[in-house]
């Protein structure tokens, strides 16, 4: 198959940074074949009230008025019931995000104590947000967990939570382990994962010494590869696109201390498209990027995008010639070298 006519994808995990390095990001967004992004809310500081989400919806949408952003919260103590109940009056903010405290980037106030948080939840599940978990459990030095099994050392953590809130929708970030993918099938239809686009392609082998490819969680083992590429391409609608996208300064990644983030916003699309291809399963590219992740958040159901407009707003996936990923996007301090520069993937362009 030499091409495939898709409508536009939509991105449930994006990072859009702020200020100058999201002036570079944001123009990406759609380069990358996205109509729509779930956009995570770990800035300096971190977004932890509702004016403070809608503010920086503002901020993102003078950027790009084309695409669509769903905002989330940041779980720390400031998020409480009543802030829930005003997050889900916006009709623009559709989650909260947990980080257990310091796993990645700007983390550091993140969660400690989830029981603490029974009572988000549970207003959650009643005003129909969506709980996204970073799923990994913190290493200490009381503790045998690194990043290697912090995701499975997390997934108990998961599964008590679907127990205890059952009509909660809950997602399993950017999945990395074959334990993973099958403690979100034991689940219920509430509780879904995204996959990332680098995670269909890494191995340990591939990000230790090259510190593009180094991310939260990293990728682990073959066999955890082959997972996701098998959940990815399942056609199981438990499993659909966040990129994880998550743009770093070029000194920031090839400094003394190396930022935790793969950037693949510009070629989102075309990198997944590339993987199914080699896995002759193309034809389930259009339900991973485009339709499981849009019926589970309910973008038409709740207003945020129109049926239509999605059907027509369509793009192409080309797999000759293709395209050459370049080298670095963006100017002086603030250059990112986007993932698999200088290799070929698929073109796309916009109909």
């Amino acid at each position: 198959m030499a091409s495939v006519t898709i409508p536009a994808a939509a991105d449930f995990h994006v990072h859009l940074r702020d200020g100058k390095m999201m002036e570079t990001v944001v123009p990406t967004v759609r380069q990358g074949g996205v109509s729509i992004a779930y956009v995570m809310p770990n800035l300096v500081p971190p977004i932890t009230s509702v004016d403070m989400a809608l503010a920086y919806h503002a901020r993102l949408q003078a950027l790009d008025p084309s695409v669509v952003f769903l905002m989330t919260l940041y779980l720390s103590p400031a998020i409480t019931p009543e802030v829930i109940v005003a997050a889900a009056a916006t009709g623009k903010i559709a989650g909260v995000k947990s980080y257990p405290q310091g796993v990645t980037t700007n983390s550091d106030a993140g969660v400690v104590d989830y029981e603490s948080f029974y009572p988000v939840f549970a207003a959650m599940e009643e005003h129909d947000l969506v709980l996204n978990l970073h799923g990994e459990s913190p290493s200490r030095p009381d503790n045998d967990i690194t990043i290697l099994n912090a995701e499975e050392s997390f997934l108990p953590t998961l599964l008590d939570l679907h127990k205890r809130f059952p009509k909660l929708r809950i997602v399993l970030e950017h999945c990395t382990t074959a334990a993973a993918v099958e403690a979100v099938k034991k689940c219920g239809p509430n509780v879904a994962a995204t996959i990332t686009a680098h995670h269909l392609y890494l191995t340990v082998d591939q990000w230790a010494g090259q510190p593009h490819h180094f991310c939260k969680p990293v990728a682990k083992l073959p066999s955890d590869r082959q997972a996701l590429l098998e959940a990815a391409t399942s056609g199981n609608p438990k499993f659909f696109l966040g990129t994880d996208s998550a743009p770093h300064p070029r000194g920031a990644k090839e400094g003394s201390s190396c930022a935790a983030g793969v950037f693949t916003q510009p070629y989102a699309v075309q990198y997944v498209a590339t993987a199914f291809d080699r896995e002759g399963k193309l034809d389930k590219l259009r339900a991973f990027v485009c339709e499981f992740g849009r019926a589970f958040y309910k973008t038409v159901e709740k207003g945020w995008e129109k049926e239509e407009n999605v059907r027509r707003d369509g793009i192409v996936l080309e797999k000759d010639p293709g395209v050459e990923v370049v080298r670095e996007i963006g100017q002086g301090d603030l250059k990112i070298v986007p993932f698999k520069a200088g290799e070929k993937v698929w073109g796309l362009r916009w109909l």
